[in-house]
C-alpha cells in the first residue's frame, strides 16, 4: 500500500515518518515513581516488540524518577505531561526522548514558550494530543458534539503555538473511542497537515471489545496509507497492547516480527482437538521473534494445500495428523506427537533461518 509521506522526526533512535516503517507504542500503568516496577515493565514491552513507551509524569517525584528509569532501559521513553509546565521542564533535564503534551493546558502563553524552547535545545520532539473526552468547550459549544472537525481544530490551535515559536519537530494524536469519527478526524487532520500522526482509538476497553475497536480504527486508517505510530488502548496488562499492534501491522504487511499462526475454524471433517491444539501452539510460540508462518489445519483433505504457504504446519485426521513443510507432507504422527513434532520442525527452521542471517 501506498503510504502517505509525513515529515520525518526521531525519537531517540526510533524514525516516525518520512516513510520509516510504523512504530509501536504503548504506556506503562505502573506508578512511575515507582523505578523498579517501571522498569520491569518496560523491558517486558520491549520484549514483546514496542518501539516507544510513555509514561505518565504526574508529579515532581514521577518527574525526577525518570533518569533512572531511563539508564535502566533501551527503548525511547516520552514524558506525558498535564497542567504543570515545570514537569515537562524536569523530565527533559532527565534526558526523556519526547514529550507528549497539550499546550493548551499547561498554563499560559509563556510556559509554553519555556517547555518548548528547552525542548528545541535538546533536540527532542513533542506529540500533540487531542482526546474527544476533553475537548475546549468553546469547540463543543462551536460544534455542538466532539466531531472530526472539532478535533482537527483543536489540534491546529495547539500546532499553531508551537509553530509560532518555530517549532516544527511533533507529531499528532487525535484520539476518541468512537471509531468512524476517530477514522474521520485521521482522515482530514492527514489532508490538512504532513506531520506524523500517531494512531490510536482511545479507550477502547478490555481485550475483548477493545482489540476489535482498535483494529478496526487503526487498521483502516494503516490500509489508507495514514498513521505513523499506533497505540492500541486496552485495559489491563500493556504487553497485550503491543502484542495487538503487532498482529495489525503484519496483517496489513507493514511488520514483520515473530511467529504469524494460520488456524482454521474446524468443520465437520474435524477429528482432533483442534481448539486445544491450536491454544498449545499459540503459547508455544511466545517468546519467538523470527518471523515464521505456522499452520494449524483441522484436516488431511485441504490443510496442507490451503496452508502451502506456511512455513511449517499440521494437519489432523482421525487418531492421527500429517506434518507438513510449505505444503509439502513430511510425515504421518499419532494425534498425541503432532504438537511435539511440530516443533521439531520450528526448531529446525529457527535454526536454518539464524545460520542464513
Amino acid at each position: 500500500m501506498e503510504r502517505k509521506q509525513t515529515r520525518q522526526i526521531h525519537i531517540g533512535p526510533v524514525a516516525v515518518g518520512g516513510g520509516a516503517p510504523v512504530s509501536v507504542q504503548s504506556m506503562t500503568n505502573t506508578k512511575t515513581a515507582d523505578v523498579a516496577a517501571t522498569v520491569a515493565q518496560i523491558r517486558a514491552l520491549s520484549a514483546a516488540g514496542c518501539d516507544i513507551v510513555r509514561l505518565a509524569v504526574p508529579d515532581m517525584d514521577a518527574a525526577k524518577a525518570l533518569g533512572e528509569i531511563i539508564r535502566g532501559t533501551d527503548v525511547p521513553l516520552v514524558a506525558d505531561i498535564h497542567f504543570d509546565y515545570r514537569l515537562a521542564l524536569e523530565a527533559i533535564r532527565q534526558g526523556v526522548a519526547a514529550l507528549r503534551l497539550n499546550p493548551g493546558n499547561i498554563g499560559g502563553e509563556e510556559r509554553v514558550k519555556a517547555v518548548v524552547r528547552e525542548a528545541k535545545a535538546a533536540g527532542i520532539p513533542i506529540r500533540i494530543g487531542v482526546n474527544g473526552g476533553s475537548l475546549d468547550k468553546k469547540l463543543l459549544q462551536k460544534y455542538g458534539r466532539v466531531t472530526a472537525e472539532a478535533l482537527v481544530e483543536s489540534a491546529m490551535e495547539h500546532v499553531r503555538i508551537l509553530e509560532a515559536q518555530d517549532f516544527y519537530d511533533m507529531k499528532i494524536s487525535l484520539k476518541a473511542h468512537d471509531v468512524p469519527l476517530t477514522i474521520a478526524a485521521y482522515r482530514l487532520m492527514s489532508r490538512t497537515v504532513d506531520y506524523p500522526l500517531h494512531l490510536g482509538v482511545t479507550e477502547a476497553g478490555t481485550p475483548t471489545t477493545g482489540m476489535i475497536k482498535s483494529a478496526v480504527g487503526i487498521g483502516s486508517l494503516l490500509a489508507e496509507g495514514i498513521g505513523d505510530t499506533i497505540r492500541v488502548s486496552l485495559t489491563g496488562d500493556p504487553v497485550v497492547e503491543v502484542r495487538v499492534a503487532n498482529e495489525i501491522l503484519k496483517s496489513l504487511r507493514l511488520r514483520e516480527y515473530g511467529p504469524t499462526l494460520i488456524s482454521c475454524p474446524t468443520c465437520g471433517r474435524t477429528a482432533i482437538d483442534l481448539p486445544a491444539i491450536a491454544a498449545e501452539v499459540e503459547k508455544r510460540l511466545e517468546g519467538i521473534k523470527a518471523p515464521i508462518t505456522v499452520a494449524v489445519m483441522g484436516c488431511v483433505v485441504n490443510g496442507p494445500g490451503e496452508a502451502r504457504e506456511a512455513d511449517v504446519g499440521i494437519a489432523g485426521g482421525k487418531g492421527e495428523g500429517l506434518v507438513f513443510r510449505k505444503g509439502e507432507i513430511l510425515r504421518k504422527v499419532p494425534e498425541t506427537e503432532l504438537v511435539s513434532e511440530l516443533f521439531k520442525e520450528i526448531d529446525a527452521l529457527l535454526v536454518e533461518k539464524a545460520a542464513g542471517a
